[in-house]
């Protein structure tokens, strides 16, 4: 906390102010716009803004955005629903992969090059990671590595013995359906040009996509009846 860099020195030297850094970034993660619709209603706001600049903004700031609305994550469950699915990048395929709790509750994601053993155990253990703690139960669908991929971590001692495998065509629905509204907005853009770049910009979709969830606790903050604008000012300030 105290090595974290202000808000004013996180803005500083850049060309245009925080509130209108923030509002491109975040407007571009959370609706269906372009960056060259975004450098439409900038002009309307009487600034010139050019969509590589905003393009910039989104890869700089993303993954400080996420870091500072982290910190009020509320704990998802302990019951995963676990599924990928595809994501194209320059013309190629990609997976990503995402787990929701039985609430339907983001859990974590990973996007990844390819489809196989080794990347369905690089999830969990991403996701043990950054939740502190292991799954009480996965649920998976039939595919047949990941299912490999769970039991081979079980033997490894990476997930917990008592830990229950269930397969669920039904059950996985829940994740299903949440992939669509993340797919949604990524289907909207105009191709993700790079592995690194789409990576950054799926986490900040995803991001978008936990506070539309209402998955932080920000009671500290007092952001109640405040405007988006001001709540955005208040999380990265904290």
């Amino acid at each position: 906390m105290r090595n974290r860099q202000s808000t004013n020195d996180l803005f500083k030297g850049r060309h245009f102010e925080q509130e209108i850094i923030v509002l491109c970034v975040r407007w571009y993660l959370r609706y269906k716009l372009s960056y060259r619709d975004l450098v439409v209603m900038m002009a309307e706001r009487g600034l010139s803004v050019a969509h590589t600049t905003i393009l910039r903004c989104v890869q700089r700031y993303t993954p400080e955005f996420d870091k500072r609305w982290s910190r009020f994550s509320a704990q998802p469950g302990t019951s995963w629903r676990v599924d990928e699915t595809y994501v194209k990048i320059r013309g190629q395929w990609a997976y990503l992969y995402r787990a929701v709790d039985s609430a339907g509750k983001t859990v974590d994601f990973r996007l990844s090059p390819r489809r196989n053993v080794a990347s369905a155990k690089a999830f969990p253990r991403k996701t043990i990671r950054s939740q502190g703690r292991s799954p009480e139960i996965i649920t998976l669908d039939g595919y047949a590595a990941s299912h490999r991929a769970v039991r081979e971590l079980q033997q490894q001692g990476r997930l917990a013995g008592s830990m229950r495998l269930c397969s669920s065509k039904y059950l996985n629905n829940l994740i299903e359906q949440d992939h669509r509204k993340v797919k949604s907005r990524l289907g909207a853009m105009l191709g993700l040009k790079s592995f690194a770049s789409a990576a950054t910009t799926i986490r900040g979709v995803e991001l978008m996509h936990r506070i539309r969830k209402d998955q932080f606790n920000l009671r500290a903050l007092a952001t109640q009846g405040q405007t988006p604008s001001e709540i955005w000012e208040a999380v990265p300030a904290a």
